[in-house]
């Protein structure tokens, strides 16, 4: 189960990790996904490729109704723009999915923001050689 990440959420993120170099990334998913670890790489059940989590301070408390974990994961999925940059069919040419924001401003404690680069915007591509 996962939902989107409110910064409330987030107070006991202790670090993130990263699965593959996020900056390279226009975008990439984020959510908040109920889990039975603090720490490790949560098991990953969406179609697409994990690309990093979160791991939570020794002391963050369980869910009162799970009993779980709540732990951000950044995620894309096979259609997402930076899996798709030369299809002109892709569905994220411009824009983004509503739970994609620019991994350059994620942070522990931190949800990530939406920019002109997540957004693919006109002035966030890099002019060609």
């Amino acid at each position: 189960m996962s939902a989107m990440p409110q910064e409330g959420d987030l107070a006991q993120e202790a670090e993130i990790v990263w699965l593959e170099e996020p900056t390279d990334l226009d975008y990439v998913r984020q959510a908040l996904d109920k889990v039975g670890t603090r720490r490790g790489k949560p098991r990953y059940e969406r179609d697409g490729r994990l690309i990093g989590y979160t791991n939570l301070t020794p002391k963050a408390p369980r869910s009162t109704d799970s009993g779980l974990f709540a732990r951000r994961t950044f995620y894309l999925l096979p259609h997402d723009r930076p899996n798709q940059l030369d299809d002109p069919e892709c569905p994220y040419k411009v824009g983004s999915p509503l739970e994609a924001v620019d991994p350059r401003t994620i942070e522990v404690g931190k949800v990530g923001e939406k920019t002109a680069r997540s957004q693919g915007t006109a002035d966030a591509i890099p002019a060609g050689p």
